[in-house]
């Protein structure tokens, strides 16, 4: 193989770009470095396995004339590259941004958003190297084949195509290191050789013959001993560990009374998560790593807010509520728990009166969208009048409700997989 494309994008994403997108995001350089570093061999692969794609080679083509590499920051050709995204990886796109977020300990927002940065970066560096070596479509296509036998062994640790959920579209990589069988290296003394752990996609080493007497149980016996113990301290801490709901609050209003029955048991999705201190300038709020709270105060803290010119370099960074609930179909009636997260937003302003916010609200792509519409609206200004009344009003210059426009769950996907897309927002304004 002639370049290795990774290699070549890296160029484009060095500390000063995760120092920017980070700051941009609200997010820890960590978080968004580990993000990237599991967004590249994902998005490099999905073009790989698409390297016969016309669209995947009319977007490298025409990289240069579209000036995607010009600034890697600049979302502003987001509809070529959400485009590129869906014909790439279709309805696995909610998935792979879910995945990513949760490895990285981001938001899904942010994960979306590094998703397309790292997807304009990839494509117009190649775009780049091919107009420099005359490269025609035949050519790019050749490159980005070439690609599928390196690509999944770039995975970094806790990260493999099976985590990623992403489905059939997965088989088609071919990369053989995904179905290796280890066999154990033939010595006269029995000898294990660990290659690769089996979380990686590897299988344990074939079984030892009878011949090697119970040198198995060496290893084997302390092996059992450290996943019981593993799994009692496993359940143990599970006891201490609450179970929260994920921001579904956006729900669609869908016109048959068996659909809005089955929401009714299905709207939010669960997710264990650990209730922690998070440090408001030396009050501590209850909230969770990651989570709201913990990303607008630390965006806040790093002069994020501040030093952002205007509108346009914070219109693009939403912050989901991770536990603020309506009731189904309505738009001023809370779930209990709900106004916890809420009083928290009003500490965090009140903390940064300078600091301006606009809320949003959505739903998923099923039902009427004009009643999803306003449905998404009038939550949006429940919301909006509710932060008046605790006497931040002045800070909260706008809410609006985006109803399934932004949804990125296929209306034919399942409840649980839409809820994705039924949230309630917050972002930063000027």
């Amino acid at each position: 193989m002639s370049l290795n494309i990774i290699d070549l994008i890296k160029g484009q994403l060095g500390s000063a770009f995760v120092s920017q997108a980070a700051s941009q995001l609200g997010e820890s350089e960590a978080g968004t470095s580990k993000a990237i570093s599991g967004l590249l061999p994902v998005i490099v692969g999905g073009l790989a396995n698409n390297s016969d794609n016309p669209a995947v080679l009319d977007s490298i083509s025409n990289a240069s004339s579209q000036g995607i590499l010009g600034n890697s920051l600049d979302t502003s050709g987001n509809s070529m590259i959400s485009g590129l995204l869906s014909s790439i990886f279709g309805d696995k796109l909610s998935g792979i941004i879910n995945t990513i977020a949760t490895y990285a300990g981001i938001s899904n927002n942010s994960s979306s958003s590094l998703l397309s940065l790292v997807t304009g970066a990839t494509v117009g560096s190649i775009g780049k190297y091919a107009a420099e070596n005359n490269l025609d479509r035949s050519g790019i296509s050749s490159l980005l084949n070439d690609q599928k036998g390196v690509v999944s062994t770039l995975l970094p640790a806790g990260l493999s195509l099976a985590s990623l959920n992403v489905g059939d579209w997965a088989k088609r990589y071919e990369f053989d290191n995904d179905q290796d069988e280890i066999k154990p290296v033939t010595h006269e003394e029995p000898k294990v050789e660990v290659t690769r752990s089996v979380a990686d996609g590897g299988t344990f080493p074939d079984r030892p013959t009878s011949s090697e007497g119970g040198s198995i149980w060496k290893w084997l016996l302390p092996l059992l001993l450290l996943i019981a113990a593993g799994y009692f301290l496993w359940k143990q801490c599970e006891k201490r560990e609450t179970t929260t709901t994920t921001t579904v609050s956006g729900d669609s209003l869908n016109t048959t009374t068996d659909t809005i029955s089955a929401q009714n048991d299905t709207t939010t999705m669960t997710s264990t998560r650990v209730d922690e201190d998070i440090n408001l300038n030396g009050t501590m709020l209850k909230g969770y790593k990651g989570g709201m709270e913990d990303q607008m105060i630390r965006f806040l803290q790093a002069d994020g807010y501040k030093n952002a010119k205007d509108d346009s370099a914070l219109k693009d960074s939403w912050y989901d509520f991770d536990h603020v609930n309506f009731k189904i179909n309505s738009s001023n009636a809370l779930e209990a728990g709900s106004e916890g997260q809420l009083q928290n937003l009003v500490a965090i302003l009140k903390a940064y009166p300078d600091a301006k916010i606009k809320i949003g609200g959505y739903t998923d792509k099923t039902g009427d969208e004009a009643k999803n519409l306003k449905l998404s609206t009038d939550r949006a200004n429940f919301i909006k009048d509710w932060l008046g009344k605790q006497g931040v009003g002045s800070q909260v210059i706008g809410a609006e409700g985006y109803g399934g426009k932004f949804a990125t769950v296929d209306a034919s996907a399942s409840n649980e997989e839409r809820a994705v897309d039924r949230k309630m927002s917050v972002r930063f304004a000027k």
